[in-house]
């Protein structure tokens, strides 16, 4: 692919994510789960580290992160760091099992794994702050959300994979 076309497209995708993260701030929390997010923008991260490898999937992440916490108010705040620490962990291992375990994990499995580890990542970093081992009691309420938005993004890829890569 040409380069321009592909800074186009990790462009575009970095805007959707962003777009997606901002509509779903203006959701509010569940009452279930104060806090939980569905995480739809992490569709435009696994497409990208998809289509057009780990470099392009890392940038999205990391325009998402920036620029959504800029426009929601919440560069360097608690907030920042929980999505960026869940994004990273989360992205470091889809990535991972997509380039290594590609035979034993479909693009659901790779996308349920981000799903537990963004969790787990954000449970780590609340940790560090409030020094307390009980935070740890709230992941199994998290991953209530986190495994069906895992499958549902996992679905969603693997769709516009399939639709993209006849235009790309």
């Amino acid at each position: 692919m040409i380069e321009y076309k592909r800074l186009l497209y990790i462009s575009l995708f970095a805007s959707l994510a962003v777009v997606v993260h901002m509509i779903e701030a203006l959701i509010p929390t569940s009452i279930i789960v104060p806090g939980a997010k569905l995480g739809l923008s992490n569709i435009m991260i696994l497409l990208s580290l998809v289509l057009f490898g780990y470099s392009a999937g890392f940038q999205v992440l990391l325009l998402r992160t920036i620029i959504s916490s800029f426009l929601i108010g919440t560069f360097m705040t608690t907030s920042f760091y929980l999505s960026l620490a869940g994004g990273l962990l989360s992205f470091t291992l889809m990535a991972l099992a997509y380039k290594y375990l590609n035979d034993k994990f479909s693009l659901i499995g790779v996308s349920l794994l981000g799903a537990v580890a963004h969790n787990v990542g954000q449970i780590l970093v609340a940790y560090l702050i409030i020094d307390n081992w009980g935070i740890i009691y709230y992941l199994p309420y998290l991953l209530l959300f986190a495994l069906p938005t895992g499958i549902f993004i996992g679905l969603a890829v693997i769709y516009l994979e399939e639709h993209l890569r006849l235009n790309l």
